[in-house]
């Protein structure tokens, strides 16, 4: 069975483990089947390509490698990394919520 993925395309996170850690960035894709994510700016690798149309030059590009979830923690509106949980609001509409503030996720 797999566990939920509290992470979501366009959140902001934080780095809490591995080389990257402390640094923050966009959440640009999520691989659930694998459990990583891509995150703008952090875990870049040096990727050499051949001269196609796009990169007519070809050479050595830097791009952004997967980072597994786990190693990922969301931030809130304050800038403080928080753990997410869910709660029905008003309108009996499930919302993501931050753990330390209360407050709600977009």
């Amino acid at each position: 069975m797999q566990s939920k993925i509290h992470i979501k395309k366009g959140d902001t996170v934080r780095v809490i483990a591995g080389n990257e850690k402390g640094s923050e960035g966009k959440v640009l894709v999520v691989d659930r089947k694998n459990y990583r994510a891509i995150v703008e700016g952090v875990n870049l690798v040096s990727k050499h390509t051949k001269p196609n149309a796009a990169n007519p030059q070809g050479g050595i590009i830097k791009k952004e490698a997967s980072v597994h979830i786990s190693n990922l923690m969301s931030v809130d509106s304050k800038g403080n990394a928080t753990r997410i949980g869910r709660k029905l609001d008003d309108n009996n509409k499930l919302v993501r919520y931050s753990k330390k503030t209360g407050e709600v996720i977009k």
